[in-house]
């Protein structure tokens, strides 16, 4: 059993993991991942946004798409989907999505065995209530990693509780953490964007994280910054925005920094 088996049909508008089985020249039929035993079908009208005129250069049987739901026919088993409907930015999400849910299950099977019970039995214990509080399974094993005593003070009980808690902690890397700065540099000199530009190269990735700079109004940028630590990332905010400053200052602008307050 799998989070989603609690469901039997996928909803209007949700996003789907789904093996190809059969193209035709009409339209391609597909399996539902996570509804084992229903059958979906593309119409060749929702493959493609541009005109279509050989289907198997869109879609090939065997692969592993990402399609959204248009309609649900329970009386037939029927579901129609859609491709061209799913943008690139929903396909990446989807697919670490089910990728982290495919874990989950696995984590909460190593649960199951040193708790001594049959992962369905887990799944209805407690594994579906996981899954309603934090939004998804995988998503209570890394809240656990980070605080193992995330679940008692939401209020669950159980032994079971000592066996999650193990496994969260020696599976799940704590997620990336995310801090924001500001900066504010300014130039009045003739090459003065030249030199703005010049001086916001300060900011860049590193091994430890990852560093994004974004306009916000004149002379006010805003910094992000993903580290696997707090301290990290303050440090290199504080080292990167720094080199900034004094790269415009050198040039002859005036600049300061700042975190969010």
């Amino acid at each position: 059993m799998a989070e989603s088996e609690k469901y039997e049909w996928p909803s209007e508008g949700e996003l789907v993991i789904c093996n190809v089985k059969t193209v035709k020249d009409f339209g391609a039929f597909l399996e539902p991942e996570e509804y084992s035993g229903k059958e979906g079908f593309v119409h060749i009208s929702e493959i493609s946004s541009g005109w279509v005129k050989r289907i198997q250069d869109h879609i090939q049987e065997g692969e592993k798409r990402v399609c959204k739901v248009l309609r649900v026919d329970k009386g037939k088993g029927h579901i129609d989907l859609s491709l061209k409907q799913v943008n690139d930015h929903q396909k990446r999400e989807k697919l670490q999505a089910w990728k982290n849910q495919k874990k989950a299950d696995n984590l909460l099977k190593i649960v199951s065995e040193r708790y001594g019970k049959e992962l369905e039995e887990c799944y209805e214990e407690f594994g579906f209530g996981l899954s309603d509080e934090f939004g998804s399974l995988y998503k209570a094993f890394e809240e656990v990693s980070l605080n193992p005593d995330i679940l008692e003070q939401k209020g669950f009980e159980g032994e079971w509780i000592e066996y999650f808690v193990e496994v969260a902690e020696e599976n799940i890397s704590p997620p990336y953490v995310s801090i924001t700065g500001f900066v504010e540099i300014s130039s009045t000199n003739p090459n003065g964007v030249e030199d703005i530009k010049e001086s916001l190269s300060a900011f860049e990735d590193t091994d430890d994280s990852q560093v994004e700079i974004s306009y916000v109004a004149a002379p006010k940028y805003k910094v992000e910054i993903r580290s696997e630590d707090y301290k990290i990332a303050e440090e290199i905010f504080e080292e990167q925005a720094k080199n900034a400053v004094d790269k415009i200052e050198e040039l002859g602008g005036k600049g300061e920094y700042f975190r969010e307050e």
